[in-house]
């Protein structure tokens, strides 16, 4: 529905309406921005959009889950992806939950080079964790390593020898944004992406923000993926995946 209110203001708006055909235009315009203005990239019951290793990849309880186990331990770093295109500026949210070992979103990431499965993917992380440390922060995966710890703003250059220089300047304390986060429960993750410009949030709290200025490294598009890290068994899941 367009409009709601009283029999008074259906009457003015159908006057306004027949005299001004351009208004309802307008209205009809602003509905269908509201509308197509975000997608669901995860329709609640399949993996259709996304490709990762089955054995690992699975739907259960209306959310992508992944695991790694005793029995069905990974080969290194493994990864969602998805296939409905690439990611330039964006706001994504997505609620997630971790129950044991490491995880993260990527996004204007990268297929690594090489020979391989396909599902090995580099660049820009919101890392989540079981822990109690690194949830939140901006991790390079195979992409120049720890870009912004938590509480930090991190501006990233490069010096006359090529070196990375990070000037970081503190917004918040590390435990005390970490206090926002339901270990082992459901967290709201927001990431926001405007020019080399990055900000992560959970649960409505900022966790970190990154200005990348390292020319030769930086990336202005690329993929989105979810993580399942190699190593001790871990289970991670994400629903209600939202891109605008």
């Amino acid at each position: 529905m367009l409009y709601q209110g009283d029999r008074k203001d259906y009457e003015v708006l159908f006057i306004i309406t027949m005299k001004s055909p351009k208004f309802i235009f307008s209205l009809l315009f602003i509905s269908f921005f509201s509308l197509f203005g975000e997608r669901s990239l995860f329709d609640g019951k399949t993996l259709a959009g996304w490709d990762g290793n089955p054995l690992h990849w699975s739907v259960e309880d209306g959310a992508i889950v992944g695991k790694n186990t005793k029995e069905n331990p990974t080969k290194g770093n493994t990864f969602l992806v998805w296939k409905g295109g690439v990611l330039k500026d964006f706001v994504l949210t997505l609620d997630y939950k971790i129950e044991s070992g490491n995880s993260g979103i990527q996004y204007r990431s990268f297929v690594k080079p090489g020979n391989h499965d396909g599902w090995r993917i580099g660049g820009y992380q919101a890392d989540l964790e079981f822990g109690d440390r690194f949830s939140g922060i901006c991790y390079g995966e195979a992409f120049r390593g720890i870009l912004s710890m938590r509480g930090d703003k991190t501006t990233l250059t490069v010096d006359t020898q090529g070196k990375l220089q990070k000037k970081v300047e503190k917004f918040g304390e590390s435990a005390e944004i970490g206090k926002a986060v339901k270990k082992g429960g459901w967290n709201k993750y927001k990431i926001t992406a405007k020019g080399y410009r990055f900000a992560h949030f959970i649960n409505g709290v900022k966790t970190m923000e990154l200005v990348d200025n390292d020319e030769k490294a930086r990336r202005a598009e690329g993929l989105l993926a979810f993580q399942i890290h190699q190593g001790p068994p871990m289970k991670v899941s994400f629903k209600n995946i939202v891109l605008k």
